[in-house]
């Protein structure tokens, strides 16, 4: 890992940002940071201004603005705008500062809301997106395009990786705006032990989870593969590959484990009145899994591991983090 010199990480505080830095702690590297105060991410002048000063080797682009189906849903133009802004400063600063190798995170939510399963990295742009995320979705999809592009056209190495639903410690619990687990593991932790707990949807959508640590370990080994090997298994444009955890489980399945861990024994509801979103979002993984990386954190020690993070922590980060 030492060959990614000094690295600039761009969203360090967010959940995926801290997982990152954590595994980096462990490696040979110099981490730059700064925090929103100082450097708002969707500030390309001051983006631009830093790179250039600081000359990083490596960026990695973990800075995002996310939340759940009712956050999305509910300001789709700021999900938009902020991503698509998030993407326009960092990624022509990085080439502008002379940056030859960057990572993008992007998200499995860029995939059409009906495709085949498990949904291959082909499947890009191939039908219509998912409504209720559809803003944040295509603010992801430019992403990827404008590594693409600065690759074919400046000769860079820009890889994204795309995640399935993400989880771990640094998670936001808001039961209203959170993504799903999470948002799980704050009504069953905060329920009586015997009350009913209500989940949105109708509980059939099925959903792939990653623990961030397993995100964060696959990140650092798809930097690590040499150029060739990267270039062997993508395509120029498809210079992405999916990460998860290989399986996936319908949302009353993880509800069950929450419970599980929490100790709640009352019952658990569903409220079709809300949004279910996708309904089905299985990543096909086959590619990264060739090259040797697998997750090694079982959802069950997961769920236990942030549970207890949750209970130390609370919630402890806003939901619509920026950096």
């Amino acid at each position: 890992m030492s060959g990614l010199g000094r690295v600039f990480l761009a969203g360090h505080r967010g959940m995926v940002g801290q997982a990152l830095a954590r595994h980096l702690s462990h490696h040979e590297v110099e981490v730059i940071t700064r925090p929103r105060m100082l450097v708002d991410l969707r500030d390309a002048r001051a983006v631009r201004h830093l790179l250039i000063r600081e000359r990083p080797d490596t960026v990695i682009l973990a800075a995002a603005r996310v939340g759940g189906i009712g956050a999305n849903a509910a300001d789709p133009v700021g999900f938009l705008c902020d991503n698509l802004a998030i993407a326009q400063s960092v990624i022509p600063a990085a080439l502008e500062a002379g940056v030859e190798r960057l990572l993008n995170l992007g998200s499995s939510c860029i995939y059409p809301r009906a495709c085949a399963q498990p949904i291959a990295e082909e499947a890009l742009l191939t039908g219509r997106l998912e409504p209720t995320n559809e803003g944040y979705a295509l603010a992801k999809i430019a992403a990827i395009r404008l590594c693409e592009a600065i690759n074919r056209q400046h000769g860079t190495d820009y890889r994204t990786v795309m995640p399935c639903n993400l989880y771990g410690p640094g998670d936001c619990f808001d039961p209203e705006r959170a993504h799903v687990l999470p948002a799980m593991i704050r009504r069953f932790a905060g329920a009586e032990r015997e009350a009913p707990v209500t989940i949105w949807g109708s509980g059939t959508p099925r959903r792939e989870f990653l623990h961030v640590d397993d995100m964060a370990a696959a990140s650092l080994f798809v930097m690590a593969l040499p150029r060739p090997v990267w270039e062997g298994v993508t395509a120029p444009d498809r210079r992405f590959l999916n990460v998860g955890a290989g399986e996936d489980l319908s949302i009353l399945e993880p509800a069950r484990l929450v419970a599980r861990a929490t100790g709640h024994r009352g019952e658990i509801r569903t409220d079709p009145t809300r949004p279910d979103g996708t309904p089905r979002k299985l990543l096909d993984t086959r590619r990264l899994h060739s090259l040797g990386w697998r997750p090694r954190i079982s959802l069950r020690e997961g769920i236990a591991a942030t549970l207890n993070w949750y209970r130390r922590h609370g919630d402890t980060r806003r939901l619509e983090r920026l950096g």
